[in-house]
């Protein structure tokens, strides 16, 4: 998978969030996270301050980004996964974005990355279905340029 920080670190810059922002996203799904903790986890692995950003932190992020732009369901925040791969990355940020199918492999063209409706709904399958495909890093890459692309113009 795709660093959990490297998600996080692009995420932030296509949405331009600042640190106070960022924190506020951790604080809707019911997390408290302290300005010097979203800056460690900002910094590149070579830095003395970085800290890696376990799954579940990650999780929580992308929870907290569907209830700022969609609201909270059912009245509470999800239960955050232990465990993340690309795949649960993709489906938490089609479902923030309200993004359909056609979104999504626009998102991918403007990439310069072509994908089948086939081959997306093999990627938001669940992992026991026989159709179900591994999203690699490339394929995640390539969508997070993408949602850059579309959120920056």
């Amino acid at each position: 998978m795709m660093t959990t920080n490297d998600v996080l670190r692009r995420l932030r810059f296509i949405l331009d969030y600042s640190d106070s922002q960022m924190i506020n996203i951790f604080s809707l799904s019911e997390k408290t996270v302290s300005r010097a903790e979203v800056s460690a986890w900002m910094k590149q692995e070579e830095d003395d301050d970085f800290k890696v950003l376990e799954d579940r932190d990650l999780a929580i992020f992308l929870n907290g980004l569907i209830i700022e732009k969609r609201g909270l369901r059912d009245g509470k925040a999800p239960e955050p996964e232990k465990y993340l791969n690309n795949n649960d990355v993709l489906k938490k940020l089609k479902i923030a974005f309200q993004l359909k199918t056609d979104d999504i492999i626009e998102i991918y063209k403007s990439a310069g990355k072509k994908l089948s409706p086939h081959e997306l709904s093999a990627f938001l399958r669940k992992p026991t279905q026989p159709q179900y495909r591994e999203l690699m890093d490339q394929y995640l890459r390539n969508f997070l340029s993408g949602l850059q692309v579309k959120k920056k113009s």
